[in-house]
């Protein structure tokens, strides 16, 4: 059987995605940014037909186009939209492959009759595209290289046997060589591939580079390109179809622990673990219930997961009755093989991750947050909050020094019933209403504002910090503002155990 590929080219790929989602009428391109400058990524028909052209400056397609609409270019909206339309393509081949940022290559050897015929497959797909507002180009070949070159000239099909004669038309460009060499190579009057067929390889490989005569011999298929489509993410998806309705949640929960069996060996076997899970449960009526969960951690442990689903399976209206069952698990990440289990064995982080995913699926993951050490001496920012699912503990660094109260809070204003003594805290003072007397005093310890922050409860200056041991039993730390004016000098920010 000959080999037949299929080379399928999206001149405005970027442009006509973006138009599909939100249309603009008249001239309109896609800008991204390069060397502080904006320029043209992609454009539409009605842009190209003004004189622009992709790569140049926006101001001066501004002043050739005043009226042109742009928007910013999406470079990840534009692969996801390639890799779409690669899994589209799988209609009409069963290997397709990217070829590029900008088109497809398919093999579709044996296939065309399936469609009537070459002709027929590619009227189909032109339609098909044509109707989803994609601008495209298909051509078919026997080789790779030479359904590249025809796709990017006006498209085609080169019959079996006439490579040479099919792609001997095209420019020197058109194989896929730099543009360096093809200039070369227009300047010494080569500028169809037909002009170099002829010629003796030797002193043309000495001359302008072996890359050159790689690339005719892959169009003229003397040197093999394979097609080679990348790999199809793993889908972590099961279900089951009962014979009869179900409406008990020991019943839904007895079918979920065989799904999750099933699934979570699959996750084993691609070494992932799921951080959120939904379960789908269609009734008899038609109508389709959901439970879903979110995890602390990534989790493969069947019997740790169906305790998670319980809640939601009890509040499930099952109606008249749950005919089938659907567990899939969306948000995956890489999980090494461990050991799980439920018994004396449960490890403490296993525990801890089964209470944030219940806390979590109840209040919200953002709102189940820890405390991380933070590079500052300043005390209301030693610490972050963050939250627990989406981070790992971090140990505090080996802090050598004066010891930090147990309980931090806002600085709270401290009256003294006297003026203490230079370099002395108060004897007597006032907190929280409360008359307090000083038994001991350690310090001070002098903390410095950091000058490259702005901080409004740091712009009275550097502060003198002491640890106060009180008659009456609180044990405070207690600052004095030296450089402040016009304001209470002492105040207490935290409190010791």
């Amino acid at each position: 059987m000959a080999r037949r590929l299929l080379s399928i080219w999206f001149p405005r790929l970027a442009s006509d995605a973006s138009l599909r989602r939100r249309p603009v009428e008249g001239a309109f391109a896609l800008v991204s940014r390069l060397r502080n400058t904006d320029h043209l990524h992609c454009l539409n028909e009605a842009a190209l037909a003004r004189g622009l052209h992709r790569g140049m400056a926006l101001a001066d397609a501004r002043a050739l186009c005043p009226d042109i609409s742009t928007r910013p270019a999406d470079l990840a909206g534009e692969a996801a939209a390639l890799s779409a339309l690669r899994r589209w393509a799988g209609r009409y081949a069963p290997m397709v492959a990217c070829d590029g940022s900008d088109g497809l290559i398919a093999d579709v050897s044996g296939v065309a009759h399936l469609f009537g015929g070459e002709e027929a497959l590619r009227a189909d797909l032109q339609a098909r595209l044509d109707r989803m507002g994609l601008a495209a180009e298909s051509a078919i070949a026997g080789t790779r290289g030479a359904a590249h070159a025809l796709a990017r000239h006006r498209g085609g099909i080169i019959a079996e046997g006439a490579l040479a004669q099919g792609i001997g038309r095209l420019p020197v460009s058109a194989l896929r060589i730099d543009p360096e060499t093809a200039e070369g190579l227009a300047r010494v009057g080569l500028s169809h591939i037909s002009d170099i067929l002829a010629l003796p390889r030797a002193p043309l490989s000495r001359r302008f580079g072996a890359g050159l005569i790689l690339r005719l011999d892959q169009a003229l298929g003397m040197q093999p390109e394979p097609v080679s489509a990348a790999a199809e993410p793993p889908h972590f998806g099961v279900r089951m179809t009962l014979p009869e309705a179900i409406g008990l949640q020991s019943d839904v929960m007895a079918g979920l622990d065989r799904l999750l069996a099933r699934l979570c060996a699959h996750l084993a076997q691609h070494h992932q673990g799921a951080r959120r899970m939904k379960l789908e449960l269609r009734r008899v009526d038609g109508e389709t219930a959901q439970v879903a969960i979110g995890l602390a951690r990534p989790m493969r442990d069947p019997a740790r997961i169906a305790a998670l689903f319980r809640k939601g399976v009890e509040e499930v209206d099952a109606g008249f009755g749950i005919d089938a069952l659907r567990l899939t698990a969306p948000v995956t990440e890489p999980m090494a093989p461990e050991q799980v289990g439920t018994g004396p064995a449960l490890r403490t982080e296993d525990a801890l991750a089964d209470l944030v995913s219940r806390l979590g699926n109840r209040i919200g993951f953002d709102r189940v947050l820890r405390l991380q050490p933070a590079d500052s001496l300043i005390p209301e920012r030693s610490f972050l909050m963050v939250p627990v699912a989406h981070s790992a503990p971090v140990p505090g660094p080996i802090r050598r020094g004066a010891p930090r109260p147990a309980i931090l809070f806002p600085p709270e204003p401290v009256n003294p019933a006297a003026p203490p003594r230079p370099g002395h805290p108060p004897a007597r003072f006032r907190w929280r209403r409360m008359p307090l007397s000083t038994l001991r005093a350690t310090g001070p310890e002098r903390i410095t504002p950091e000058w490259w922050f702005d901080d409004p409860a740091w712009r009275t200056g550097l502060r003198d910090y002491w640890r106060i041991e009180t008659r009456e039993g609180p044990r405070l730390w207690l600052f004095h503002t030296p450089q402040s004016r016009g304001r209470p000098h002492w105040y207490a920010q935290g409190e010791f155990p």
